[in-house]
């Protein structure tokens, strides 16, 4: 496979900006989804963190299932973390995971579904599979969104996400060349639908031939020409610190912002070389608007009178993570130049991700913009520049959506301090920065 050294030699695809759309809630995209896969005539590829075994994702996998049956020649695949699919929830029971739903439709229906488990690392904790995008028939469609009851708003609570959709085969080809030839093709890769798995220990040594052939992929095509009335998509992967194009990109867009810098991230625990060149934006005279979750909207959030779980300090943890940078940064907040919003609505939670550069340049990707997805995760992410501004008023109507339920800080203040937070969740964050534990939850988590 050839190495390529630059961002120029990666595909570039000329789509119509009337081929683009944003959707705008996740009742929407779980509406639109639904809609195509029933309506698909040839593919239906899902690639997602996990296809949960709950109502939503029992009605997607149905669907899916059903279009199957109605059309046995439909090419269908699904890619899911293979660890995330055999464990559950954390903190909940040991169970057989999703893969036992995935197991039982394979056994009810006569035409099957392959459920395939990528396992990106040897443990979860130090890689999963975060690559985003579905693809139906000759459509992209680009969320953060794993597929279970909140993401999709099924019930009275939602996840809110970025929901973006793309009318493009060429593009559509080359997302689906990358599952077929760099993931489901490797003998690390196993159909969770079909019972006798082997066991992780078993595929040791493939897993560990599998990063390192990811390390190493990238999107196949062309480089298109793109004129006034085309937007141009990049797709971008990666995987790991070394030579990872998606990482590189995140920094030459912040490094060559002139004028403002729009970053989204549900957790704020930015890697030290994002926060190297954020704070060289702003002093650049570069307008920095960063949109983050509340804690209460951190989807780790435990509210004080649910029973007690260790897992519940993240949120907290992120907030003193914020409350520095807002400290040390306070003078830029002060007069605008730096704005802080965080988002909260109801007892919802946040999960954006992406960043609008000079309002001509978009990164729509799951990247969570943190040390985990800068070196453990295989991430990817969709380039679009659009230096005519074709696209400006979607993004800029997706953007007053977003900053609908959010509040600017205006000051450090604002922002809880230790002091404030439940006893015990002082309790357990004292011994976690005591003996220094933050710095490795904030690697890995």
């Amino acid at each position: 496979m050839p190495n390529q050294s630059s961002f120029g030699s990666l595909p570039t695809f000329a789509v119509e900006h009337d081929h683009f759309q944003i959707l705008q809630s996740a009742a929407r995209f779980r509406e639109y989804l639904l809609e195509a896969i029933n309506n698909a005539t040839s593919r239906i590829y899902l690639v997602t963190l996990y296809l949960e075994d709950d109502e939503a994702g029992r009605e997607i996998l149905t669907a899916v299932y059903e279009a199957k049956q109605r059309n046995p020649k439909l090419d269908i695949v699904i890619c899911v973390d293979w660890h995330r699919a055999q464990r559950g929830l954390i903190g909940a029971e040991s169970t057989k995971g999703n893969a036992g739903l995935y197991q039982a439709y394979a056994d009810k229906y006569a035409e099957s579904v392959p459920v395939y488990g990528i396992p990106v690392r040897k443990r979860e904790v130090f890689g999963v599979l975060h690559l985003k995008g579905f693809v139906i028939d000759d459509t992209v469609i680009y969320s953060g969104a794993s597929l279970n009851n909140v993401y999709l708003h099924y019930g009275d609570r939602y996840r809110f996400d970025r929901y973006h959709v793309i009318q493009n085969m060429p593009l559509a080809d080359s997302m689906v060349d990358f599952i077929q030839n760099d993931m489901i093709s490797h003998p690390a890769v196993h159909d969770l639908s079909k019972a006798g798995l082997p066991t992780t220990k078993e595929l040791k040594s493939d897993i560990r031939k599998f990063r390192i052939a990811l390390s190493r992929s990238f999107y196949q095509g062309e480089a298109q020409q793109v004129d006034e009335n085309h937007v141009a998509v990049t797709p971008l992967v990666g995987v790991g610190r070394r030579n990872n194009m998606l990482n590189k990109q995140i920094l030459a867009l912040l490094t060559n912002a002139t004028e403002e810098i729009i970053l989204c991230t549900p957790y704020f625990n930015l890697p030290k070389s994002v926060l190297r060149e954020v704070k060289r934006a702003i002093k650049r005279g570069v307008k920095v608007d960063i949109v983050v979750g509340d804690k209460t909207a951190n989807d780790f959030y435990i509210a004080p009178d649910k029973p007690f779980k260790a897992i519940g300090g993240l949120p907290y943890l992120y907030e003193i993570n914020l409350r520095k940078f807002s400290v040390v940064n306070e003078k830029y907040i002060a007069t605008g130049q730096l704005s802080v919003h965080l988002w909260k609505h109801d007892a919802n939670s946040y999960h954006l991700k992406g960043l609008w550069v000079d309002r001509s340049t978009m990164l729509l990707t799951g990247n969570n913009v943190n040390p985990r997805a800068w070196s453990l995760d295989l991430e990817n992410g969709l380039l679009i520049s659009d230096p005519n501004k074709l696209l400006e008023a979607k993004f800029n109507e997706e953007f007053e959506n977003i900053f609908k339920h959010t509040q600017r800080i205006s000051t450090c203040s604002q922002l809880e301090t230790l002091q404030d937070y439940p006893s015990r969740i002082q309790r357990l964050l004292k011994k976690v920065i005591r003996t220094r534990a933050d710095r490795l939850l904030k690697r890995i988590l």
